[in-house]
């Protein structure tokens, strides 16, 4: 059904989940610039105590799973929490067949709207949100069609009164489109993956390329940064390595030349990290790592990562998903133009003119005082094209993105406020409006 003012109604009541390989981020346009998120995770209430079975509530018992903030509750309760505790996307898609990665994901959009309905369904003219749910540009078409099914069933279990209609984007193109770039790459650098969608108003998936590193490789190397600087128990502890990562990580002009500083004047780049009042982490003698921890995202084949590698340490590798290669090794510069290289010739100087760059795993600072030696992604990206291809890096316009965590949730939102309403789900290209009643 739709509105007599159709635009009035959606600008209230629009509404995007980003499904993420880290985080969960979702709800509705009234929020403005930034959405509310959560660890893209649950833990299933498996081998609960007698006792604490008594303690959790009948319903959150008959799902059996919790997710969000519930989590920390039930996870000094569970017997094997670590073998219960799953991440239901890997490198942006869900198997077709893994049932528990589908319950989690439905408990995710079901944790999202149970913080916003209430309020929402007093109001006299809401008649169900216009959801619109941002995945990866490499997710299959069975995902597509398995979202819409689960938000059919969450908008029954709700009365109906949940939703009005809803359609699915790629995370990259609503990249572009908070952008309003019509004609650009995207560069999207997540948790699990990063993915280079040359779009032209709309995504040419002949010139996709993958990759199959992201932050969690940089948490990976974290790690063993704090293993080896004397922090072994940290080390195990994901909470602490997200901090480390943030705090402590660089992104150098040249590594070479950077690690040579560092290990010459260790105490230029040392760095202190309160976790907590009780916990504090020093990296001195290792400070030269903190290079380590921003370089993996864009160029693991450094030799400075090989030993890691061979001590499988560190794991990176190529991964086929279908008819995907996720590549493993590749740089940013070869992944940059190799993607470019797949679009037509004539429109070759358009997709190449505007680069952008989002996702967590872009998000580096320069700290006061290492200007000499680190950079942030942008110029990271300009160097090493410039390396490669001289003549390609001057025709480059590089640019970040505001908020590189929220930039697909913000375009979702402006997609969903702006697709109108007459234009239905189609089968075929997966687009428009799917109405529930």
């Amino acid at each position: 059904m739709l509105m007599m003012d159709e635009g009035k109604y959606k600008l209230n009541y629009v509404y995007a989940e980003d499904f993420g390989t880290g985080y969960f981020k979702y709800g509705p346009i009234t929020l403005r610039d930034k959405p509310y998120m959560v660890q893209s995770r649950g833990l299933f209430l498996r081998d609960l105590p007698e006792s604490i079975k008594l303690l959790v509530p009948r319903e959150v018992l008959e799902r059996g799973v919790v997710v969000g903030d519930e989590i920390p509750k039930y996870l000094s309760s569970i017997r094997d929490a670590i073998r219960n505790l799953r991440y239901p996307l890997k490198d942006g898609i869900i198997r077709r067949e893994d049932e528990d990665s589908w319950k989690i994901t439905k408990e995710l959009a079901r944790y999202g709207f149970s913080q916003f309905y209430s309020d929402f369904s007093r109001r006299s003219d809401f008649r169900g949100f216009f959801l619109v749910v941002a995945l990866s540009a490499l997710a299959p078409d069975y995902m597509r069609d398995r979202m819409i099914e689960i938000h059919k069933e969450l908008d029954n279990e709700f009365g109906g009164k949940l939703l009005q209609a809803v359609t699915i984007i790629d995370q990259p193109f609503a990249v572009a489109i908070a952008e309003k770039a019509v004609t650009c790459t995207v560069i999207e650098a997540g948790h699990g993956n990063i993915q280079l969608v040359p779009i032209s108003y709309g995504p040419i998936r002949e010139g996709i390329v993958a990759l199959n590193r992201g932050g969690s490789e940089a948490n990976a190397v974290t790690r063993e940064v704090l293993k080896d600087s004397g922090y072994g128990d940290l080390a195990k502890d994901e909470y602490v390595i997200e901090i480390v990562k943030r705090t402590a990580g660089l992104v150098s002009k040249n590594l070479d030349e950077a690690v040579k500083k560092a290990k010459e004047n260790p105490d230029r780049f040392s760095i202190r990290i309160k976790i907590n009042p009780l916990v504090e982490v020093e990296l001195k003698d290792t400070a030269w790592m903190r290079f380590l921890i921003g370089e993996v995202v864009f160029n693991p084949r450094h030799e400075l990562f090989t030993s890691y590698i061979q001590q499988g340490r560190l794991v990176i590798e190529d991964a086929t998903v279908g008819d995907m290669v996720f590549y493993g090794e590749m740089d940013l510069a070869e992944a940059l133009i190799t993607s470019i290289r797949r679009v037509p010739v004539e429109i070759q100087d358009k997709i190449m003119s505007t680069i952008i760059l989002s996702g967590g795993a872009f998000n580096w600072s320069v700290p006061p005082g290492l200007e000499d030696v680190a950079v942030n992604s942008v110029d990271k990206v300009r160097i090493m094209v410039s390396e490669r291809l001289p003549d390609l890096a001057n025709r480059l316009s590089i640019s970040m993105v505001k908020d590189p965590q929220f930039s697909v949730w913000k375009g979702a939102i402006i997609y969903g406020y702006a697709l109108p309403g007459n234009v239905k789900w189609n089968e075929r290209t997966k687009e428009g409006w799917y109405y529930l009643h």
